[in-house]
Protein backbone atom coordinates (compact mmCIF):
# COMPACT_ATOMS: atom_id res chain seq x y z
CA UNK A 1 0.00 0.00 0.00
CA UNK A 2 1.42 3.30 -1.31
CA UNK A 3 0.42 6.68 -0.10
CA UNK A 4 0.62 9.28 -2.94
CA UNK A 5 0.19 13.20 -1.78
CA UNK A 6 -0.81 15.07 -5.08
CA UNK A 7 0.27 18.55 -4.72
CA UNK A 8 2.08 21.44 -5.79
CA UNK A 9 1.75 24.11 -3.08
CA UNK A 10 4.39 24.38 -0.16
CA UNK A 11 1.72 25.18 2.13
CA UNK A 12 0.11 21.58 1.55
CA UNK A 13 3.43 20.25 1.90
CA UNK A 14 3.93 21.49 5.31
CA UNK A 15 0.50 21.48 6.74
CA UNK A 16 0.63 17.65 6.03
CA UNK A 17 4.19 17.56 7.92
CA UNK A 18 2.60 19.39 10.82
CA UNK A 19 -0.28 17.06 11.01
CA UNK A 20 2.16 13.95 11.37
CA UNK A 21 0.22 12.35 8.05
CA UNK A 22 2.56 9.35 6.42
CA UNK A 23 3.61 10.26 3.06
CA UNK A 24 5.33 7.55 0.23
CA UNK A 25 5.51 9.70 -2.45
CA UNK A 26 4.59 13.45 -3.22
CA UNK A 27 3.93 13.94 -6.93
CA UNK A 28 2.33 16.97 -8.64
CA UNK A 29 0.26 15.08 -11.26
CA UNK A 30 -1.34 11.79 -10.31
CA UNK A 31 -0.72 9.06 -12.86
CA UNK A 32 -3.63 6.57 -12.47
CA UNK A 33 -2.55 4.13 -13.84
CA UNK A 34 0.02 3.59 -11.08
CA UNK A 35 -2.23 2.99 -8.42
CA UNK A 36 -3.09 -0.49 -6.73
CA UNK A 37 -5.82 -1.64 -4.42
CA UNK A 38 -5.35 -0.20 -1.11
CA UNK A 39 -3.27 2.71 -1.95
CA UNK A 40 -3.91 5.94 -0.64
CA UNK A 41 -4.63 9.30 -2.17
CA UNK A 42 -4.55 12.34 -0.87
CA UNK A 43 -4.67 15.69 -2.38
CA UNK A 44 -7.32 17.78 -4.76
CA UNK A 45 -8.52 15.50 -7.79
CA UNK A 46 -10.97 16.54 -10.39
CA UNK A 47 -13.39 14.61 -10.19
CA UNK A 48 -13.02 12.30 -12.92
CA UNK A 49 -9.07 11.56 -11.96
CA UNK A 50 -10.53 11.09 -8.28
CA UNK A 51 -13.23 8.22 -9.58
CA UNK A 52 -10.33 6.63 -11.66
CA UNK A 53 -8.49 5.67 -7.91
CA UNK A 54 -11.62 4.46 -6.90
CA UNK A 55 -11.94 2.35 -9.51
CA UNK A 56 -8.76 0.88 -9.43
CA UNK A 57 -9.47 0.28 -5.42
CA UNK A 58 -7.89 2.75 -4.06
CA UNK A 59 -9.13 5.17 -1.64
CA UNK A 60 -9.04 9.11 -2.25
CA UNK A 61 -9.11 11.56 0.02
CA UNK A 62 -9.69 15.41 -0.50
CA UNK A 63 -7.92 17.93 0.93
CA UNK A 64 -10.85 20.16 1.79
CA UNK A 65 -10.69 23.43 3.32
CA UNK A 66 -13.69 26.65 3.84
CA UNK A 67 -11.17 29.28 1.84
CA UNK A 68 -12.76 33.01 1.56
CA UNK A 69 -13.04 34.80 -1.88
CA UNK A 70 -10.51 37.28 -1.10
CA UNK A 71 -7.88 33.97 -0.42
CA UNK A 72 -8.78 32.54 -4.06
CA UNK A 73 -5.90 32.56 -6.72
CA UNK A 74 -2.92 33.36 -4.39
CA UNK A 75 -0.50 30.18 -2.58
CA UNK A 76 -1.57 29.40 0.85
CA UNK A 77 0.79 28.58 3.70
CA UNK A 78 0.19 26.23 6.52
CA UNK A 79 -1.23 28.76 8.81
CA UNK A 80 -3.48 29.35 5.56
CA UNK A 81 -4.77 25.82 5.98
CA UNK A 82 -4.99 25.61 9.41
CA UNK A 83 -7.45 29.04 9.50
CA UNK A 84 -9.44 27.63 6.78
CA UNK A 85 -10.01 24.81 8.69
CA UNK A 86 -7.95 22.15 6.14
CA UNK A 87 -8.80 18.40 6.74
CA UNK A 88 -8.76 15.50 4.58
CA UNK A 89 -12.17 13.79 3.59
CA UNK A 90 -12.39 10.12 2.08
CA UNK A 91 -14.81 10.52 -0.52
CA UNK A 92 -15.67 7.26 -2.97
CA UNK A 93 -16.18 8.92 -6.15
CA UNK A 94 -17.82 6.97 -9.47
CA UNK A 95 -17.98 8.04 -12.95
CA UNK A 96 -21.84 7.52 -14.23
CA UNK A 97 -23.09 7.25 -17.59
CA UNK A 98 -21.51 10.32 -20.56
CA UNK A 99 -24.36 12.42 -21.38
CA UNK A 100 -25.84 11.72 -25.03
Amino acid sequence: MTTYFITRHPGAIEWAERQGIHIDERVEHLDTGQIRPGDRVLGTLPANLAAEVCARGGAYYHLSLHMPPEARGRELTADDLDRYGAKLRRFQVQAMEDTP
